[in-house]
C-alpha cells in the first residue's frame, strides 16, 4: 500500500473521513502520561513507531516534558514532510532502549511474518512501557467505523498479538504492556490477571 499524500489526506487531514482527531490524540497522550506517572516510570526517551502525521508528538511532550521524542515512519512522504526517522519497527536497532514505546494502529499493515518480527523487536526496543494497539478481526466486525477505517490491512485476532507480546511483556490493560523484568509495579487487579 502506498502511504502517500492521498492516503494521509483521506485518513488524517480531511475531517469528514479522518480516522482520528487532535482531540483524541491529546486525550491519548494524557492517558499515556498519567499511566507512566502512576507506575513511577521516568520517561526520558519515547519511540513513536509508525508515528504517522505526528498527532501524538506535541501532547506527549507536554505530558512528559523531560522526554526526547523519536518519530519512526516508513512513509517516505511523511519523512520528507515532517522530518521523521525513516525505517520500520521490525528492523530498528537503536543504541539504547526507550523508556516508552508507542505503536498505535500500525502492525495490521504488515504481513504476519513482519508483524511477528516487530512484536519480538519491541522487547529489545522497550525498557519500560509499551503502548500498543492494532485493528483486529473483531474490531473490524463490531467496533470500527468502516467508512473511516482503512480496509487494506491484515486482520488477525487479538490473541495472535497477545501471544507474541506476552513473551516480553505483561499486559496491564487499556493498551499498556510492562516490559518483563522492568522494576515497575502494578497491583494484581490493575493487570486483569
Amino acid at each position: 500500500m502506498p502511504f502517500d499524500q492521498a492516503y494521509y489526506r483521506r485518513f488524517y487531514y480531511d475531517p469528514r473521513t479522518a480516522v482520528t482527531s487532535r482531540t483524541e490524540m491529546r486525550a491519548r497522550a494524557r492517558l499515556i502520561g498519567a499511566f507512566t506517572a502512576h507506575i513511577g516510570l521516568p520517561v526520558r526517551r519515547i519511540l513513536d513507531a509508525g508515528c504517522g502525521t505526528g498527532l501524538l508528538r506535541a501532547p506527549l511532550l507536554r505530558a512528559l516534558p523531560k522526554a526526547a521524542y523519536v518519530g519512526l515512519e516508513s512513509s517516505e512522504y511523511l519523512c520528507r514532510r515532517y522530518g521523521w526517522q525513516s525505517g520500520q519497527v521490525q528492523d530498528l536497532r537503536p543504541d539504547a532502549p526507550f523508556d516508552l514505546v508507542i505503536c498505535y494502529d500500525v502492525l495490521q499493515y504488515l504481513e504476519a511474518r513482519e508483524a511477528a518480527r516487530a512484536l519480538a523487536n519491541f522487547a529489545r526496543l522497550c525498557r519500560g512501557v509499551l503502548y500498543f494497539s492494532a485493528l483486529t478481526r473483531r474490531d473490524w466486525q463490531t467496533n470500527c467505523d468502516r467508512s473511516r477505517t482503512d480496509s487494506q490491512v491484515h486482520l488477525r485476532s487479538a490473541e495472535w498479538y497477545r501471544e507474541r507480546l506476552r513473551r516480553g511483556f505483561r499486559e496491564v490493560g487499556a493498551g499498556f504492556w510492562l516490559r518483563r523484568g522492568a522494576p515497575l509495579a502494578v497491583w494484581e487487579l490493575e493487570t486483569g490477571g
